[in-house]
């Protein structure tokens, strides 16, 4: 081969892949452009037993009830920083909460034995919103079983953190 072979064997093998990765990955993210935190607007978070989800949050209205470890219903005012609110919209798409289905539920016949929790999380934007639906006893893929808990435990864990503060 001589050298001109060479550049143009180099260019395919290397640079043409290349910006077809670039490509395939960039268009994701533009796709996902309307979720953008400049256009955030509020978080809405329930969680509780399936057939009734008592514990609740809205950042919108700041009024959060839970179920305390006495099962007495506990209804207070819990808002959020802005940086909360920038830090949870970050591990969203850390996680890839977009790109999430709408219901990762049970299927089937529920074990009323086991004590499984339901999840409803929502984040408002000024032209869309994204939700979930997520059952602990979800049988689907692990992968998305286990980001769909970890983001789950975020939410939790940043408003335990904002309560601790007030």
């Amino acid at each position: 081969m001589n050298e001109r072979s060479k550049k143009i064997f180099l260019y395919v093998c290397i640079v043409v892949p290349f910006l077809g990765y670039c490509i395939f990955y960039y268009s994701n993210m533009i796709k996902n452009a309307p979720f953008r935190f400049a256009d955030f607007e509020s978080i809405e978070f329930n969680y509780g037993a399936t057939a009734n989800m008592n514990n609740k949050f809205d950042s919108k209205t700041s009024k959060y009830q839970y179920v305390n470890k006495r099962d007495s219903l506990i209804q207070t005012s819990l808002k959020l920083r802005k940086d909360d609110l920038l830090y949870l919209h970050r591990k969203a798409t850390e996680y890839g909460f977009w790109n999430f289905p709408d219901e990762m539920i049970s299927t089937g016949v529920v074990d009323t034995a086991k004590n499984n929790v339901r999840f409803f999380l929502k984040f408002n934007y000024k032209e869309k919103s994204k939700q979930m639906l997520f059952d602990t006893d979800f049988k689907g893929d692990p992968k998305l079983y286990d980001a769909a808990k970890t983001m789950v435990a975020e939410v939790q864990r940043v408003l335990n953190d904002a309560e601790d503060r007030h």
